[in-house]
């Protein structure tokens, strides 16, 4: 088993810090988790703590389990500042299409509503004033319910776990290893990194279309597209560094 890298097993312990804090401070949970930023309770840095918070034991331990597997590789690589780079864009992109998708859900059931002569600063008194999950019943018959759903659901959504940043480094590391074999529990033979994260990419991309647990908090309480935000920042980097490192070595300059 290869060695755990120092920046790796840093992340990692800061992880464990985070999850046994919240589990003791309950009011840790709203403060360091990433809410919707139209929610009252949203504040500027969730966005990165909420890469160090888990909502349970073993949402932490797989994924500090994948953080040490590709982690630790690409540190060996890159060095312990360009990978810290790396994992934090992915995280921050992780929660910046999260956020993006709850925005347009929310605003598409809250532009129907002010069309039918709801004014937004009404819907919004009332869902900050009033229990989660409650909506006034006369907002169904300008709305489906699988509308209403996703609007509330993504108003009071609140995403936590290191799975973005994960996300990114399963890139990069399959950009850098194609032909490196992967395994998933229940797929008994490994498959190919160039055939593995795109194909569990797509997965995720079909469950966040379907509804399948697109946004934190839905049947599945996945958070898909913050998976595909991840995952994104992590292809835009990899074509960076490949594009910036051809630059260095170009002889012409």
């Amino acid at each position: 088993m290869r060695n755990i890298t120092p920046l790796v097993q840093q992340l990692i312990i800061i992880n464990v810090i985070f999850f046994i804090g919240s589990e003791l401070v309950v009011a840790a949970k709203p403060l360091f988790s990433l809410f919707y930023f139209e929610n009252p309770n949203f504040q500027i840095w969730q966005p990165l703590t909420s890469m160090f918070m888990h909502g349970g034991v073993m949402h932490i331990l797989f994924n500090m389990f994948a953080l040490f597997s590709f982690g630790s590789t690409l540190e060996q690589i890159w060095g312990s500042k360009k990978f810290l780079t790396f994992y934090i864009l992915c995280g921050l992109g992780a929660a910046g299409l999260h956020l993006g998708v709850n925005y347009y859900q929310f605003h598409e059931g809250l532009n129907t509503l002010a069309l039918n002569g709801i004014s937004n600063e009404y819907v919004y008194n009332f869902l900050n004033s009033n229990e989660i999950g409650r909506y006034e019943t006369r907002w169904l018959a300008f709305l489906s319910q699988e509308k209403l759903g996703n609007m509330l659901t993504a108003y009071h959504s609140v995403a936590v776990g290191a799975s973005g940043a994960i996300y990114g480094l399963l890139v990069a590391f399959a950009f850098m290893f194609p032909n490196a074999g992967l395994m998933l529990l229940f797929i008994p033979f490994p498959v190919k990194a160039k055939y593995f994260v795109p194909g569990i990419l797509l997965i995720d991309l079909y469950l966040g279309v379907s509804g399948g647990g697109s946004i934190f908090g839905g049947s599945t309480g996945i958070a898909h597209f913050a998976h595909l935000g991840g995952a994104a920042m992590g292809i835009l980097l990899m074509y960076y560094f490949k594009k910036t490192q051809f630059n260095q070595n170009r002889w012409d300059r």
